[in-house]
């Protein structure tokens, strides 16, 4: 799904986020549909949950994502 690239001169979380975008964009993650937890892809990318936390964020203030409360 998602592999950063840690020697690109992009940080992690601009890495994360485009990778994003661009399922979204291909199609390959559907409306309403899950992402993993920001512990479970923290996790999954060995990378610090922070990280993951801020991607969503910007995610959500794009308008991109949405989080229901104690859903995910």
């Amino acid at each position: 799904m998602i592999n950063p690239d840690y020697k690109s001169g992009k940080s992690l979380h601009e890495q994360i986020e485009d990778e994003i975008k661009r399922l979204i964009i291909n199609g390959h993650l559907k409306s309403d549909e899950q992402l993993p937890s920001v512990r479970e892809l923290s996790i999954s990318l060995t990378v610090n949950p922070n990280t993951v936390q801020k991607t969503y964020s910007l995610l959500e203030q794009a308008g991109l994502i949405y989080s229901i409360p104690a859903k995910g």
